[in-house]
C-alpha cells in the first residue's frame, strides 16, 4: 500500500506533530490518505482486512531521562505499545532500517544548536541512545497486524469433531483498525513520558 510522509525527527515542531490529528483520517500527506482509504475500501469489498503502521512522537523531553538495561526508555515505551492489541512490532527512529546502514551512516552527529545547547543533526536513533533521551524528539512506530476477524472463508479445525473445517466470521468488523489505534498509541506514549518525567524530571 501507499506510505504517508514520515515525521522529520530532526526538525519536528509542535504544529507538524499535531497536523495529522486535525484530519478525519490521520495522515501527514493528503495524497497518501486517498491511496490508503482506497486500499482499505478494496480490502473491505474483498471481505478482507489490512494492517499498517502508526507513527508517534514525543516532544520536549529533556536529555538524560531513562537509563541502561531495565530502566531504558525504549523498553518502557515498547511495553506500553505492545499492550495495545494487534501490535506486532515497535521501532524507534530509523528502526529496522538501521540494520542496513553502516555506523557512519546511522550515527547522529552532535552539533551546537542556534538557540544554544547541543542537538543532533539527524535523528536516526529516535531521540533515545542506550535507553536515555538525548533531547531530540522521541520518534516511534507501532506495526499493527490486519484485523483477523474477516468475512472471507478461512481454514480451521473443528475441535469438537477433530476434523478440518472452514470458518467465516459474521457481523461488522473494521477492515483496518489503524484509525482507531492512533489515540491508543498516543495515550500509551503520553503515559510513559509523564511517568518518567514524574520519576526523574521533577514534575
Amino acid at each position: 500500500g501507499e506510505k504517508d510522509r514520515p515525521y522529520d525527527g530532526a526538525a519536528l515542531t509542535r504544529d507538524a506533530l499535531l497536523c495529522a490529528g486535525e484530519r478525519a483520517f490521520p495522515v501527514n500527506d493528503p495524497e497518501a490518505e486517498q491511496a490508503m482509504t482506497a486500499e482499505i475500501a478494496r480490502a473491505a469489498r474483498e471481505k478482507d482486512s489490512v494492517g499498517g503502521v502508526v507513527e508517534c512522537a514525543v516532544l520536549g523531553l529533556p536529555a538524560g531521562l531513562g537509563g541502561p538495561l531495565f530502566e531504558g526508555l525504549e523498553g518502557r515505551f515498547a511495553q506500553a505499545l505492545f499492550a495495545i492489541p494487534a501490535v506486532k512490532g515497535v521501532e524507534f527512529g530509523e528502526g529496522f532500517g538501521s540494520a542496513r546502514l553502516r555506523g557512519s551512516e546511522n550515527n547522529d552527529s552532535f552539533v551546537l544548536a542556534e538557540e544554544g545547547g547541543v542537538r543532533t543533526q539527524s535523528n536516526r536513533c529516535g531521540g533515545l541512545l542506550g535507553g536515555i533521551t538525548d533531547g531530540m524528539p522521541v520518534v516511534m512506530r507501532a506495526a499493527f497486524k490486519p484485523t483477523p476477524s474477516i468475512q472471507k472463508e478461512q481454514r480451521t479445525v473443528d475441535l469438537t469433531t477433530g476434523e478440518a473445517a472452514t470458518i467465516q466470521v459474521k457481523g461488522r468488523h473494521d477492515p483496518c483498525i489503524l484509525p482507531r489505534a492512533v489515540p491508543c498509541v498516543e495515550a500509551g506514549a503520553a503515559l510513559v513520558a509523564l511517568d518518567v518525567l514524574i520519576q526523574e524530571g521533577g514534575v
